[in-house]
Order: C-alpha cells, then sequence, then structure tokens
C-alpha cells in the first residue's frame, strides 16, 4: 500500500494494493498489521455505513470528548471528503484538506481526532463506509458550520441538501472553546 501524509500533520492518504482481472478485484480494507507497520496504531471499536444521493452534504461533524479518529471509504460512488483542523494550539488550527474519495479510485482517508469531518456526494449515489476509533456518542457530537467563511471550504457544489442539524452548525469562531481539543 502508498501511504501519502498531506500538508496537515495527522491526515494520511491510504491507497491500498489492488489486485484486478477480468473477474473483477480483491483488496485489503484494513489489516492490524500492515496499517501498524505504516504508523497507524489504531483500535479501530465501531464500522459504519451510509448510503446517499448527488448533492448530499454530511457534516462536518465531530465528537468532543471521546474524539473519534475515522478511516473513511467509499465503497460505490464518488464524494468529495475534507477534513478541518480544530485542535486548539495546532498551527494548522482552521485549515482543511479534502480529496475525492471513490468506488474507483479505491483511497482511503484517515482522519485522526481532533478534527471536523464532512463530505458530499458527487455521483448518482455514494455507499460510504469509515472505521472509528470510539464509539459514537451521541451527547458529546457537534456540527461545525460546512460553510463558514473562515475555513473557506471550496465544496464543488453550491447549494447542498443538509440536514436540520448541519444547517444550524456554528462558526469555528462560535464554538466554545473547551469543546475544541487541546
Amino acid at each position: 500500500m502508498n501511504v501519502i501524509t498531506c500538508d496537515i500533520p495527522g491526515l494520511v492518504v491510504i491507497e491500498p494494493k489492488v489486485f484486478g482481472d477480468a473477474r473483477g478485484f480483491f483488496m485489503e480494507i484494513w489489516n492490524r498489521e500492515r496499517y501498524r507497520e505504516v504508523g497507524l496504531d489504531w483500535n479501530f471499536v465501531q464500522d459504519n455505513v451510509s448510503l446517499s444521493r448527488r448533492g448530499i452534504l454530511r457534516g462536518l461533524h465531530f465528537q468532543n470528548p471521546k474524539g473519534q479518529g475515522k478511516l473513511v471509504f467509499v465503497l460505490q460512488g464518488e464524494v468529495f471528503d475534507m477534513a478541518v483542523d480544530i485542535r486548539r494550539g495546532s498551527p494548522t488550527f482552521g485549515r482543511w484538506h479534502g480529496l475525492n474519495l471513490s468506488g474507483e479510485n479505491k483511497k482511503q482517508f484517515f482522519i485522526p481526532p481532533g478534527f471536523a469531518h464532512g463530505f458530499s456526494v458527487l455521483s448518482e449515489t455514494a455507499l460510504f463506509a469509515y472505521k472509528c476509533t470510539e464509539f459514537y456518542a451521541p451527547k458529546n457530537e457537534l456540527t461545525l458550520a460546512w460553510n463558514d467563511p473562515d475555513i473557506g471550504i471550496q465544496w464543488p457544489l453550491d447549494t447542498p441538501q443538509l440536514s436540520e442539524k448541519d444547517a444550524r452548525g456554528p462558526r469555528l469562531k462560535d464554538l466554545p472553546p473547551d469543546r475544541l481539543f487541546a
């Protein structure tokens, strides 16, 4: 597998080895030993899958306390996936990194605790999967405004479909400092 570090410390893109022929393909989604060898020594405790239509934007979500690290990937379709650094004191605080993930490119994106995460669907539908390092805790979940002008995410769509919760997310500057990561 190929591991690509991003310009924001902690974020990593993984290109798994894919073995294909006329019948289709095979790849490992996760192998603790192989990922540990490349510095991704995390204990995943929960796997999630979501199905969304074109134009849906999910995020920007995080939970604190009990921050979740996420290994995200797309099984079918294509999304624009991104993470925002919300670690107080980080030299990259408030910066974002985004990339396209698809069933075709098979890339994975590792987002450690300390980041808000979201994605928008570019294909007709997208089957999005992720492994989490912490159990989902609804009382600890927060939403950050997907269109915060101070962050300036360059989403590939202008008017996404949002959940009510995601539409009400506050700007980064309005989040209580104790809900951000130290």
